[in-house]
């Protein structure tokens, strides 16, 4: 578990690091935007890959429960988790009604993965994954709007994108239902999800 918290630690630290304005921009400065957006990737590249081995290890060396949750919430995590999807396939910058409702739709699909998994997921290293997900996202949405960015603008219609992203975003959920069992090890239908 060492490994995943480790992986946490450099993957979200690297992200908190950009919603200080003046650090950034310092940095920028001293080794100018490209070679700070490859080290910014590689450093997060890394952070994710601790995180995935982490939690894989710690999966096959076994749970430590801390909660059984109910069997209700792992149909609530499935149906979270197409709004999860949907809010994610609205990151294409074209205008929409849906874009504009969710404002930051990258950071809305977080929040609701990783509360939808913290519903479903009773172990601790479920807990502190999605746990930490959730706050980061949290505390990142409070830092875009102090900082004067109120996201994607509100529209009176729906457009030809929000079409795209409920398309696309349905698409890859039921994608992600089928593979879940593949790329994360746990099957989403007929066993509680993970």
């Amino acid at each position: 578990m060492l490994v995943m918290v480790l992986g946490i630690v450099v993957f979200l630290g690297a992200h908190t690091l950009t919603t200080f304005r003046e650090t950034r921009e310092d940095l920028i400065g001293r080794f100018g935007e490209a070679p700070y957006k490859i080290i910014h990737s590689v450093v997060s590249l890394i952070g994710f890959a601790l995180i995935v081995w982490g939690f894989s290890r710690y999966r096959a060396e076994g749970l430590i429960p801390v909660w059984t949750p109910p069997g209700w919430t792992r149909h609530l995590t499935m149906t979270l988790m197409w709004f999860a999807f949907v809010a994610l396939a609205c990151v294409n910058p074209a205008p929409g009604k849906i874009r504009g409702w969710l404002r930051h739709p990258m950071l809305v699909a977080i929040k609701i993965w990783a509360l939808a998994h913290l519903l479903a997921n009773g172990d601790l290293g479920g807990m502190l994954l999605f746990g930490s997900f959730l706050a980061w996202a949290v505390f990142d949405r409070v830092a875009v709007k102090r900082r004067g960015d109120f996201g994607a603008p509100r529209l009176a219609s729906f457009t030809r994108a929000d079409a795209i992203a409920l398309i696309v975003g349905t698409a890859a959920y039921v994608a992600m239902i089928l593979l879940h069992p593949v790329l994360i090890g746990v099957p989403v239908i007929g066993a509680p999800v993970g």
